[in-house]
């Protein structure tokens, strides 16, 4: 029997002041004043069809020249690669896009903003009012029109990511509907209104491709042919929640770093509808839609990593990403969405050899939770499960092995991992608002263990939930969600940890 020995540092919320105790101690008079006894069900319609008409006249949305007609997309679901499957060829350039001059190899850590001083203890505006009702203060609120493009390089290379994931989602949930058949869905669970809801999703993808594209200008990247790890609906649906996971939390990352904030305007409106596709995609899976308080935000290189493994290759010219790629962590014991007992699971049972490939479905019917009508132990499509034997839990033991630096991944395998940490010797877990670390138990040259720590963001809300990104460190320090991409240099592997 090992010990449960955890380090919990840098919990996010350590700087913020606690609340105030609750106004109401307790529901002990709650009483209702209305009827709480459903109403009996009468008849029940059957036949359908439009009882009323409506005052109605013809109508279209403007189009082409005409006055307010829509912008043109920049693709549609009809164009784009058509084939897929690993890249074969010799990349003609490797490595991240690069400045000529780069200044230093980590960003100091330094005291607040001088200028961050205002504190409001009164609760009342304090400063003269520019009109009447708004308070004095915000950016953009003076007036100038706004300029609906990148402003740096910061800002290029963070949208130019974005873009390579809503290509990927754009081809990735047409591509399920295309090589899986009306019967392959049912059998999952997933009857015509559920495709139809994955193809909507697609279409949304058109749009935000086409927002991004236009915010970055003639260098946007293109569309790229990609290689999936699924080979079941279930796998497909299960990749599609780790995909969006990582493509929403790489812009909650960045989004208030962007020097425009008129892009991260438009970037909000556009990540808000990818978090519903997680939730969505999280039901299919028969995972409950939303188990954590708040949702985790990552770097940009963390993104890219999770990405480029799953892009084959590019088009010619295709404008390259200046992030880094990290080695791969591997979770050995990474938890199987598709068993009705988690505990139950075998050392590697996913798919591949990637970090966000999905759990293999295909296990014995009699392991199964997808055709389990038992409430606590089916996973089968759902608006929430709970589920009697949770898929983890602190401190449980958690296995790893992972790569060495040096390996071609990436469109066209012309990006190449790379760390510059030392040996590692923690496990951080970025999940929530919380940074937490345990100690790494090393047991050869690239493989080790830890235990789930048992850290919480709040009281009854546990840190360690969802899909949830870990990676090896060789330091335990302190960051909080606005600076966490100061751990990059001090990262040795990465991966994606399916906690719940």
């Amino acid at each position: 029997m090992y010990s449960k020995i955890f380090v919990a540092s840098a919990c996010f919320t350590a700087l913020v002041a606690a609340a105030p105790a609750p106004q109401v101690a307790g529901y002990t008079d709650a009483d209702a004043t209305f009827a709480q006894t459903p109403s009996p069900i009468g008849s029940v319609a059957t036949s359908f069809g439009p009882d009323s008409q409506v005052s109605a006249i013809q109508t279209a949305p403007p189009r082409g020249t005409e006055s307010g007609a829509a912008p043109p997309l920049v693709s549609s679901e009809l164009t784009g690669p058509t084939s897929h499957g690993p890249f074969s060829g010799t990349p003609t350039t490797t490595g991240a896009a690069k400045a000529p001059t780069t200044l230093g190899t980590a960003i100091p850590v330094l005291p607040p903003n001088p200028t961050a001083t205002y504190y409001n203890t009164e609760g009342v505006p304090l400063n003269p009012m520019p009109i009447p009702y708004t308070p004095a203060g915000g950016l953009g609120t003076n007036g100038t029109t706004p300029r609906y493009m990148v402003e740096s390089d910061f800002d290029f290379e963070s949208i130019a990511l974005g873009l390579y994931q809503e290509w990927i989602e754009l081809d990735l949930f047409y591509n399920g509907l295309a090589v899986f058949s009306e019967e392959d869905f049912l059998a999952a669970g997933l009857a015509a209104e559920d495709r139809s809801l994955i193809e909507f999703m697609g279409n949304q993808e058109i749009g935000h491709a086409t927002l991004l594209t236009n915010m970055l200008g003639p260098r946007a990247p293109v569309q790229c042919t990609y290689n999936y790890p699924f080979e079941t609906v279930r796998e497909f649906v299960d990749f599609n929640q780790k995909l969006t996971r990582y493509g929403e939390s790489g812009v909650w990352g960045f989004i208030n770093h962007l020097d425009s904030r008129e892009v991260g305007q438009l970037l909000a409106q556009s990540i808000a509808t990818e978090a519903r596709q997680q939730m969505i995609f999280r039901q299919m899976s028969g995972l409950h839609p939303m188990p954590v308080w708040f949702e985790t935000g990552i770097p940009q290189s963390w993104a890219w990593s999770y990405l480029a493994p799953y892009i084959s290759s590019c088009p010619e010219n295709q404008t390259r990403l200046a992030w880094q790629n990290f080695p791969a962590l591997h979770i050995l014991n990474q938890p199987n969405i598709n068993r009705f007992s988690p505990n139950d699971t075998a050392l590697r049972e996913v798919t591949g050899n990637r970090t966000s490939d999905p759990g293999i479905s295909t296990i014995p019917e009699d392991e199964s939770c997808q055709h389990v009508n038992v409430t606590g132990y089916g996973c089968g499509p759902a608006i929430a499960h709970n589920r009697s034997e949770p898929l983890s839990f602190p401190g449980k033991q958690v296995y790893f092995d992972w790569d060495a630096p040096g390996q071609a991944v990436g469109p066209n395998n012309s990006y190449i991992t790379a760390t510059s940490a030392g040996p590692p010797k923690w496990v951080a877990w970025v999940s929530q608002l919380n940074l937490t670390y345990t100690p790494l138990t090393t047991t050869g040259d690239n493989s080790g263990w830890t235990y789930q720590p048992a850290g919480e963001v709040y009281v009854g809300d546990p840190a360690i939930n969802g899909t949830m990104f870990v990676a090896l460190t060789d330091a335990d320090i302190f960051l909080t969600p606005f600076n966490l991409s100061m751990i990059n240099p001090h990262v040795a592997a990465l991966g994606l940890y399916q906690a719940g």
